[in-house]
């Protein structure tokens, strides 16, 4: 794989910085070079600390019209170079270019949105008139940005996972710190310049890679008023215990189930399980894991579901045909097989793939499968899915809930009854109708319950997340 990107500066109070610490970032399909920055020192973390703090006295004096201006540079920045960065993508994160150009298109919408409801901030009129005593008094309610916010992001969306940070941050009008994964960085210092360029306060823009040990001086600052997280579980609950009276926005792992109900378009339902269970390699926290079959139709659905299985093509990201790239480290791959070898000496079948050919693992499907086996019970992050049978509806909701994840389920079924019934009683975040648990579209409230998170995204629900209301009485 060729590699182009060079070498990226971070970006402390809008200003490109480096340091002493480089950081060389690799691609995930042939461990070449995919290009190098730095990482920042603890005291240009605390630069970047002052810096925010500076920058917010800017940002919140911005007018909605500038902010939204602002945005639409941004947007229009990113389109003219919506091949350079869908390139970076690939070198750094190994997602296929098919791929990689959809969540470029993705962050022009995410910040296309952000632009519009910077505009609105969704406050009230109150006539509060209710007694004697009230008589011709009113209020007026609305949101006013927290200060300098700080926001976290993983490997797997190095782009629009970014954007879901920082176009709420401008749109409401707030500075920030954004620490991007060591893994994949380069997109979002590519970002970060053109954020500056598009005439946002200077002060404002910090976007630095950091050793997390570092960056949880910053959680318990109080310095820094929110915390917007997107990992692992195990990371997001215990920096939610170190981050004081600040708010807490954590978007973190899942499971997510799917119900086939008897009827269900089969052939449709097959098609969009595949793919979401097997884009980007299994590696997005609502990849389809879990499915739950009717008993009646499950043989033709299994038949379906492996036919699209078969068309998936492994190999190069940067080759146009490739659909199915490699995971991010080879240690990944190698848990997730292990997972596969110890469900089957628990009793599942292999109906097909279970190989895996160093940072690769062949799409896989396993039947058979309990509760108790890892492949069910905790987040495979992997291109696997395992397969259950159910007799009734009730059985198949139950046994979706039957996870310590929440985030997003899935539901193909045509009877409106069992809809709002899957509405009212799966213990999720969000249920996608006759539609996978993957589907996600940028203004959309988006979150989990139980250890699947901790608030919602979404362009105005984070910028709630970042903001305090406030009351005028006259």
């Amino acid at each position: 794989m060729k590699t182009t990107s060079g070498t990226s500066q971070f970006f402390v109070g809008g200003e490109e910085t480096l340091s002493e610490k480089t950081l060389k970032v690799f691609s995930p399909y042939d461990d070449s070079v995919a290009g190098e920055t730095f990482l920042a020192s603890p005291a240009q973390l605390e630069a970047a600390v002052t810096a925010s703090i500076s920058g917010f006295q800017q940002t919140q004096k911005l007018a909605a019209y500038e902010r939204s201006e602002i945005l639409l540079k941004i947007r229009q920045r990113i389109a003219n170079e919506a091949e350079g960065f869908a390139r970076i993508l690939t070198l750094e994160a190994g997602k296929p270019i098919i791929d990689a150009r959809r969540e470029v298109e993705r962050s022009l919408l995410t910040f296309e949105v952000a632009a519009e409801e910077a505009k609105r901030n969704h406050g009230e009129f109150l006539d509060l008139a209710v007694a004697a005593f009230s008589k011709n008094r009113y209020g007026i309610y609305r949101h006013f940005p927290v200060g300098p916010i700080l926001g976290i992001t993983p490997f797997n969306f190095p782009l629009n996972l970014v954007a879901h940070k920082l176009a709420p941050a401008i749109a409401i009008g707030t500075s920030f710190i954004l620490k991007p994964s060591s893994k994949t960085p380069l997109s979002a210092l590519k970002l970060a310049k053109i954020i500056v360029e598009a005439g946002y306060p200077k002060k404002a823009v910090n976007v630095l890679p950091a050793l997390s040990s570092d960056i949880e001086a910053l959680v318990k600052d109080d310095r820094i008023k929110a915390l917007s997280f997107t990992g692992s579980g195990a990371v997001g609950w215990k920096l939610k215990s170190l981050a004081g009276k600040k708010k807490v926005l954590l978007e973190l792992g899942g499971n997510a189930g799917v119900i086939i109900h008897e009827d269900a378009d089969i052939a449709a339902a097959a098609g969009r399980c595949a793919a979401g269970a097997f884009s980007f390699a299994g590696q997005t926290c609502i990849s389809v894991q879990r499915i739950f079959v009717h008993e009646t139709v499950y043989p033709a659905f299994v038949n379906e579901l492996i036919k699209r299985i078969k068309l998936i093509k492994s190999g190069d990201p940067l080759d146009e045909s490739t659909t199915l790239g490699p995971m991010i480290e080879e240690n990944a791959a190698k848990r997730s097989e292990a997972w596969i070898e110890e469900a089957v000496a628990q009793g599942a079948t292999i109906l097909c793939g279970g190989k895996r050919n160093g940072k690769f693992l062949e799409p896989t499907v396993l039947s058979g499968v309990t509760n108790e086996m890892k492949v069910c019970s905790e987040e495979v992050f992997a291109p696997m899915l395992s397969l259950i049978v159910y007799r009734d509806f009730e059985e198949a909701i139950q046994r979706v809930n039957n996870s310590r994840y929440g985030l997003q389920a899935g539901v193909f079924t045509n009877q409106l009854n069992r809809i709002m019934q899957a509405y009212s009683e799966l213990d999720v975040g969000g249920v996608m109708v006759n539609e996978i648990p993957t589907w996600r579209v940028e203004p959309m409230p988006y979150g989990g319950v139980k250890d699947s998170g901790f608030g919602r995204e979404g362009i105005r629900y984070a910028m709630d997340e970042m903001s305090e209301g406030k009351l005028l009485v006259f």
